[in-house]
């Protein structure tokens, strides 16, 4: 079962997206299907949701963006995690990692 964009809890996107870049640079529609694999398609992310995320965290500053050319000889815009991006995605995962034994935890309660 794959959810979409809407059903995303606040935060989520920004850390698949940190996620997909952690290993290499990618354009944006290498970030979508890279974040579709890491979740084992249980994310699509729409370039309606994707785009915008990128440029907000482009102006946080966790990415920076290079025009270069894509796998199909188009031209498109690479991003990679910024030494800010790196920190954020290391104390993000931290605390979605606290976020899910929480919840793990209260759905196992009696």
């Amino acid at each position: 079962m794959a959810f979409s964009q809407s059903d995303l809890l606040q935060g989520t996107l920004d850390l698949l997206i940190l996620k997909a870049l952690a290993l290499e640079q990618l354009h944006g529609m290498g970030i979508s299907r890279r974040i579709t694999q890491i979740a084992n398609g249980t994310f699509a992310v729409k370039a309606g949701s994707l785009f915008p995320a990128l440029h907000r965290m482009e102006e946080a500053a966790w990415l920076t963006s290079t025009w270069g050319e894509s796998e199909t000889n188009r031209r498109a815009k690479f991003y990679r995690l910024t030494k800010s991006g790196r920190s954020r995605l290391s104390s993000e995962t931290e605390r979605w990692e606290r976020i899910s034994l929480a919840m793990a935890s209260a759905l196992r309660a009696t």
